[in-house]
């Protein structure tokens, strides 16, 4: 994700929920919002962890931080439809719509893989990551693999915090269109300037991880751990199965946006450089997700990220699944 230029972001994590369409379900905006807004006031210390079993795999769901995204950035709607409608949902911040950054831990006793590594406190209030991993007594060195989602800012800063590489045990899974993109000189040149941060970043993985593996579509990265091929959002862009014992979980990255996801697919965000890509992705993934049932993490939906998508009177609209009672 890019460094935002224009941001005034809060200081409380989130404390919305998330459901509904996307301009379904409206109530007073200027009372919504103001009690949200105070609401906000009030400081939170904690580190954030929620834990399920998926079969003989422990998945955690950790925390880097937040950011507030301005509500013009959201093509496809206007920026005074995607604040009502945050607002609707408590997401709404005075400079943008809440977004958390969020990461998952899967352990199954032998291997601890990392999915995405956060932004690092490149945007917002972030760079939280080392500390939830030392909150379950783990550090950086202890992470045997990591899988990078995409290349922008927010899902790979982390590994690079600092210039030097901040998993120097781990084995990195990024997919090789992603790899391929965002370290073409040309396609650098042309960027905006909003994703000159993720090209650079992008530069310094390949640089600084000997054991980077560009992957090639769907694969299973250890037993029970799969990529899923869900580009669109960039050119190389996956999810991350886990499954055992007939249970499974879906961490399906920025296929879903708060707001905005799942009612709408024609609904973008701004570094979506294909939106006819990403749109076709969410048209098909959206409906599949609902009639399996899928139970799904997210990186950007509120902590802890898990829910699922489920038709409603002839929409999509994101169901939050209860954490604590998954197993």
């Amino acid at each position: 994700m890019p460094q935002l230029s224009r941001r005034a972001f809060a200081s409380a994590l989130p404390l919305g929920l998330l459901g509904g369409s996307l301009f379904g379900g409206m109530i007073e905006g200027a009372s919504a919002l103001a009690a949200t807004q105070e609401a906000a006031k009030a400081p939170v210390s904690v580190t954030p962890l929620a834990q399920i079993r998926i079969g003989r795999f422990t998945v955690t769901a950790l925390t880097d931080g937040y950011a507030d995204m301005p509500y013009d950035y959201f093509p496809g709607r206007t920026a005074a439809e995607v604040e009502q409608a945050a607002v609707a949902q408590f997401t709404a911040r005075p400079s943008g719509v809440r977004l958390l950054f969020n990461q998952y831990l899967v352990e199954d006793g032998e291997r601890r893989i990392l999915i995405d590594a956060g932004t690092a406190g490149s945007i917002g209030q972030t760079g939280q990551l080392p500390q939830a991993l030392a909150a379950l007594g783990l550090q950086r060195d202890q992470i045997d693999a990591v899988i990078v989602t995409h290349m922008h800012q927010d899902h790979m800063g982390g590994l690079i915090l600092g210039g030097k590489n901040n998993y120097p045990k781990a084995e990195l899974y990024i997919d090789r269109r992603d790899v391929t993109h965002w370290t073409d000189a040309a396609k650098r040149n042309g960027a905006p300037d909003y994703l000159q941060t993720s090209f650079k970043m992008a530069e310094e993985v390949v640089r600084l991880y000997p054991r980077l593996q560009a992957i090639d579509g769907e694969r299973e990265i250890v037993r029970g751990v799969s990529i899923v091929d869900l580009t669109g959002h960039t050119p190389g862009h996956i999810g991350v199965r886990v499954e055992d014992a007939g249970q499974s979980l879906i961490m399906v990255s920025d296929m879903i946006f708060p707001v905005v996801h799942p009612a709408a697919t024609d609904v973008f965000f701004l570094f979506e450089q294909d939106r006819a890509a990403a749109k076709a992705m969410r048209d098909r993934f959206f409906p599949r997700a609902a009639s399996e049932g899928a139970l799904i993490a997210a990186t950007h939906m509120p902590f802890p990220g898990l829910g699922r998508v489920v038709a409603d009177r002839g929409q999509m609209r994101w169901q939050i699944a209860d954490w604590a009672l998954q197993n």
